[in-house]
């Protein structure tokens, strides 16, 4: 089998390799990053592709997919106080606005 044939994954494991390849995408990765870091976190919940055999399952890790929102968090920190409380305020008035269009309709 050739390096990087797909043939050894499950249709649920492509799926979501392509799901996870398109949100790369709409942020902005470029196709082949995107689809590298697919196949990246697919490996590392699921452990490869599908294993035949008994007893060769093992349990999805679901670990990856969720490291890289705790990541963006360390970008806050290097902000000032004033720079946080100015986001705080303007997210509280975007709440507030969205609140009162919401009781209109």
């Amino acid at each position: 089998m050739p390096r990087g044939d797909k043939s050894a994954y499950t249709d649920k494991q492509k799926r979501k390799a392509e799901h996870i390849e398109e949100s790369y995408k709409d942020q902005g990765v470029s196709d082949k990053e995107a689809e590298r870091r697919a196949w990246a976190t697919v490996n590392a919940t699921d452990h490869g592709g599908k294993k035949s055999g008994s007893g060769r399952g093992k349990e999805s890790n679901p670990e990856p997919s969720r490291k890289g929102g705790r990541k963006g968090g360390a970008a806050s920190a290097h902000r000032t106080a004033a720079e946080r409380s100015a986001s705080a305020r303007k997210g509280a008035a975007t709440r507030k606005r969205n609140a009162a269009a919401a009781a209109r309709s």
